[in-house]
């Protein structure tokens, strides 16, 4: 079973190198934005709890919040969250009524071991650009940048990522591309979409709802 498993995990592995090939990189200027989407996914049981909240741009006002449960149909493993989240994500983002310009994810896109996180994976799928905002470092190493409060993610020489302190917290928070954007564009439209804590609002809009659902489900 484990030599199984390892197999199978491998094949992935393969497809997100050969899926991160085919991802664009090209500038998205801010006065394009009208409306920035946050997705989040909260778990409960055996549920996932999909979440996307979608605000307006540049004044970050709530315009729509739409959820879903499903079943859980993936299991946790580094490095396949999208896997185990898309399945959550779809069901909501396609109750949307608005169409964002941008999504803001709650994982990693191309900061990742194969190229291809979770931002990624969500911007192939839309076909619209996608970053990648995650609490934590997945690869890679932190290096100087001009603006102190800046640093740059670099794996095996490339740049994947940067890592920015907004103020709010004495930890970073983990900038990538998904798709459709650049590294540049991503880190203007994350600090524009910073108000009083380190998560971007889009996200942070997404995740209260998405606890919101599972504290009412554990009752």
């Amino acid at each position: 079973m484990y030599n199984e498993s390892k197999i199978l995990i491998d094949k992935i592995h393969s497809l997100q190198k050969r899926l991160s090939q085919k991802l664009v990189f090209r500038e998205l200027p801010l006065d394009k934005i009208h409306y920035v989407a946050g997705v989040d996914v909260a778990y409960t049981d055996d549920q996932s709890i999909g979440a996307v909240a979608v605000l307006d741009f540049p004044n970050l006002n709530v315009v729509e919040v739409k959820t879903e449960v499903t079943k859980t149909s993936f299991p946790y493993i580094p490095t396949l969250l999208s896997f185990r989240e898309i399945p959550a994500l779809m069901p909501a983002l396609k109750k949307l009524k608005s169409k964002p310009d941008v999504y803001l994810v709650d994982g990693h896109g191309y900061a990742h071991p194969f190229r291809f996180g979770l931002a990624c994976h969500l911007g192939f799928i839309l076909k619209a650009p996608t970053i990648g905002v995650a609490k934590s470092l997945l690869c890679g190493s932190l290096s100087s940048h001009t603006d102190r409060n800046l640093k740059l993610i670099v794996d095996k020489e490339e740049v994947i990522g940067a890592a920015l302190h907004t103020g709010k917290s004495r930890k970073p928070i983990f900038i990538s591309v998904g798709n459709l954007i650049t590294l540049h564009s991503s880190i203007e439209i994350v600090k524009e979409c910073i108000l009083d804590g380190r998560i971007p609002e889009p996200i942070r809009c997404a995740h209260v709802k998405a606890s919101e659902i599972k504290n009412r489900r554990r009752h």
